[in-house]
């Protein structure tokens, strides 16, 4: 017997029952949802362990966890494990730097170059902080992450990066890189983030993760959320992180370095070190529903959390139209008719995703001990259920590979003269001759596949493909002069 799942789920049903009815009808349709297609989500990722919480109205509606949080001892992991949550900490750098905005220490329109060793940009036009918050200071993603990253598994790239010196040597040696005008265009940033974890540390006058820790992370009951990794891994219930070698997964070094060794250069967690559970971000979740309020206490204020959940600049269309960030939140503006707010987090060993929808007060939070699984379909799936709606019907990430997976197979004209293999690979419809081992991708003239009308290009040269199917199901596909019918 899983002795955690049944203690979870008990603790479940407890939550379900100060719920309505209908609350616990959206539990059970979250549970079966989840159980029907995550193991086996995890099964194809190679993930060891999983764990997830889900927030409705203040009240965590369904709790559980899947798999190993250590694969040698086969040890559980339980919603309590804490896991690296990655970039999901950079919305916890943001609350940090709208405290200090609302406390007069600084302004989100000062130049960066005001507070730090700063040298980018053009001073007529300078850099603010408001631009660090949402990546478009104008400079590409400089690579900090890779060079610790690498250096923590053991893979070294041999940038010095060691202390703040070196962070701001390598950073103001990027001057060529600043194509853009501050402001104009969304770059993914974590170079950027350790800066904003800079001023922290500089206008609060203690090591950045000790400001965010007394100042977030604690005031939310989050006891055992932490940035130390000698605490970290001296709890009894941690992850024990997993890379993945020749598709297997397999035990790995946690990649981060304890600021709590080197404070002056404690702002490198910044971007991506605070480990937690699935239980105590239900908290942190709340708080963001709740417009920064957490148990009577006012992290800060409405209008400031109201700002950090505003698109403030778009990044290119994705699956529900317009998408963008605001300040250390992926911001759409139009999922199923609602705000999504969301984030994810990875440290290549731990991986995590917190999906919210302030104004129905919905909440996920999903945690790994690896890669290679995508959370956000599990998420926004969870909130289709809970919005009324069945996810394959509405949710790209599973409507799409399903039509896919419809036009696949054998084609042969006449007498199997021709064939052809349409096949899906990487999230692609590709075109195989026999005589072309490589094929054609298959590119689709409507992104959703509503319609089944593709084209090859080569050379700039468009060549329709065009699949048809008549009243038995049975399938065609049109390519120039030839009709190839799908063999049974």
């Amino acid at each position: 017997m899983n002795w955690n799942r049944t203690i979870m789920g008990l603790l479940t049903a407890a939550a379900v029952l100060v719920s309505t009815e209908a609350g616990a009808r959206d539990a059970g349709a979250v549970q079966r949802w989840v159980e029907d297609n995550v193991p086996e989500m995890m099964r194809e990722a190679r993930l060891p362990g999983f764990s997830i919480a889900v927030v409705k109205d203040g009240e965590t509606i369904y709790a559980d966890a899947f798999g190993a949080r250590d694969t040698e001892r086969n040890l559980p992991a339980t919603t309590d494990t804490l896991f690296g949550i990655g970039s999901i900490t950079k919305s916890f750098v943001a609350i940090s730097i709208l405290q200090l905005a609302e406390q007069g220490v600084l302004s989100l329109d000062d130049p960066v170059a005001q507070h730090l060793p700063f040298e980018l940009g053009d001073p007529d036009n300078p850099i603010r902080i408001r631009h660090l918050l949402t990546h478009s200071p104008g400079f590409p993603n400089l690579a900090t992450s890779t060079v610790l990253i690498a250096r923590g598994l053991g893979r070294d790239t041999g940038v010095p990066m060691t202390s703040a010196e070196d962070f701001f040597r390598f950073i103001n040696g990027a001057k060529g890189e600043a194509d853009f005008p501050p402001g104009e265009r969304f770059l993914y940033n974590n170079a950027a983030w350790r800066m904003l974890g800079a001023i922290i540390q500089e206008k609060s006058g203690v090591p950045f993760h000790q400001y965010v820790t007394d100042n977030v992370i604690r005031p939310l009951g989050m006891e055992r959320s932490t940035f130390n990794v000698a605490e970290l891994f001296a709890d009894p219930d941690h992850l024990t992180p997993h890379s993945k070698e020749d598709g297997r997964a397999v035990p790995a070094n946690f990649p981060y370095p304890n600021p709590a060794e080197s404070t002056e250069f404690s702002f490198l967690s910044a971007a991506g070190g605070i480990s937690s559970s699935v239980t105590e971000m239900t908290n942190y979740m709340n708080m963001l529903i709740e417009g920064g309020s957490y148990d009577s206490e006012q992290l800060i204020s409405r209008r400031s959390m109201r700002d950090m959940q505003t698109l403030h600049i778009e990044e290119p269309d994705g699956a529900y139209g317009t998408t963008g960030y605001g300040f250390g939140l992926g911001i759409t503006p139009d999922f199923l008719g609602e705000k999504l707010v969301d984030h994810g987090g990875s440290i290549s060993v731990s991986t995590a995703h917190m999906a919210l929808i302030p104004a129905e007060k919905l909440g996920v939070i999903m945690m790994g001990n690896g890669g290679g699984m995508s959370y956000a379909p599990v998420a926004e799936s969870i909130f289709a259920i809970l919005l009324g709606q069945t996810p394959e019907e509405v949710i790209p990430a599973l409507y799409i590979p399903a039509r896919m997976e419809r036009l696949t197979g054998n084609y042969a004209t006449y007498r199997d003269v021709q064939t052809v293999d349409v096949v899906e690979e990487g999230g692609t419809l590709w075109l195989r001759y026999s005589e072309d081992e490589t094929g054609r991708p298959l590119i689709p003239e409507d992104p959703s596949l509503e319609s089944t009308s593709f084209y090859t290009l080569s050379s700039g040269r468009r060549t329709p493909i065009e699949f048809r199917e008549d009243n038995a199901g049975r399938l065609t596909v049109i390519i120039g002069r030839y009709i190839y019918r799908r063999k049974p």
